[in-house]
């Protein structure tokens, strides 16, 4: 076993499978387009529980428990947890590890922490020593809206490039044990920061980042666009997905063909009112979890490039007049041909 680096950024690991996953949502998400692909749907955003914090929390166990069901394991087979979520000292993933009490590696990469933590545990599995490994993120509507807007009761007017953070949280168990879903290679980002400073439009905002990590990936592997079935971004939304075609084809990659969004297609924009479409750390894990993995496993994809996006800013740095720096991770996920 071994980790073999391709290139400025890549990385090929060699014998890592995804095993299970887990897929929880809220009501919004569970009348959106992808309805029917999600393990749980909530029936209200708190789902009996006291408050936003805590039900981000029980979103994120509920997807634990999925994950674990479809992989055959338990928390005792698990030797590590790499996840983490929007809340300030990611307090869901940390206050979640008191109940499972694995070993905990805690992250935050914004809305691009899914990739970093699938990135890192294919590393470390594929390296040795790690039999399985949990990776997970989350995120709630009412609790991100709390810490990083405005209260909701102000009933404050949204911009059509505002993007709707998903009450959702995904995860999966993956291991050096085979799999349906096998990870082929990992391209961790860099910081991109174009001056972008309105925390109503992070999807242009993430989209030069989501573009330097896909050139990246590709210019490392020798891969073009089409060597994938699909490529989808985190959440960049409508807006933003319509910003990286446009900077791509200035940069001449045509992106046209394989290219979506999970926030983009979380929702339905004009019925649903969400504007641009979803974001936060749980949007991209959900539908990769949920809807995405389906894909993979039922044979609708072959290889997929998952590039989550991440806007690195914080209530304080906004209100001092920083800009907006960002990032992006992108995995490599295959279907496994033994599984058919």
């Amino acid at each position: 076993m071994a980790v073999r680096r391709r290139g400025a950024a890549t990385y090929e690991t060699d014998r890592v499978w995804i095993r299970g996953t887990g897929s929880v949502v809220g009501p919004k998400e569970g009348q959106g387009p992808l309805k029917d692909h999600f393990d749980r749907v909530w029936p209200d955003e708190q789902n009996g529980h006291p408050s936003w914090e805590k039900a981000e929390q029980a979103l994120l166990a509920e997807a634990y428990e999925e994950a674990l069901k479809k992989a055959e394991t338990a928390w005792n087979g698990i030797d590590m947890v790499i996840g983490g979520d929007l809340l300030d000292q990611i307090v869901t993933t940390n206050f979640s590890a008191r109940e499972h009490q694995r070993p905990l590696a805690g992250l935050f990469s914004a809305c691009a922490t899914f990739t970093e933590g699938l990135g890192l545990a294919s590393m470390l599995l594929s390296g040795g020593g790690l039999d399985q490994v949990m990776v997970s993120a989350a995120s709630h509507h009412q609790a991100a809206e709390r810490q990083f807007r405005f209260p909701l009761e102000l009933g404050y007017q949204r911009t059509p490039t505002a993007a709707w953070t998903a009450t959702a949280a995904g995860a999966v168990v993956m291991a050096t044990k085979p799999g349906p879903l096998r990870i082929e290679s990992v391209t961790l980002g860099r910081v991109v920061d174009m001056g972008g400073k309105d925390p109503n439009d992070m999807g242009s905002a993430m989209a030069p980042a989501a573009f330097d990590t896909i050139q990246q990936h590709l210019t490392d592997t020798g891969q073009s666009p089409e060597d994938f079935d699909a490529i989808f971004t985190g959440d960049l939304g409508d807006f933003g997905v319509k910003v990286l075609r446009r900077y791509a084809k200035d940069k001449h990659l045509d992106l046209s063909a394989v290219l979506d969004d999970c926030g983009r297609s979380l929702y339905d924009a004009q019925q649903q009112d969400t504007h641009n479409g979803g974001s936060g750390p749980g949007c991209s894990a959900s539908v990769f979890a949920g809807p995405l993995a389906r894909r993979l496993v039922q044979g609708d994809f072959r290889r997929l490039l998952l590039v989550a996006t991440g806007a690195l800013f914080s209530p304080t740095t906004y209100q001092q007049g920083e800009t907006i720096p960002c990032i992006a991770h992108a995995v490599a996920v295959v279907r496994e041909e033994a599984f058919r």
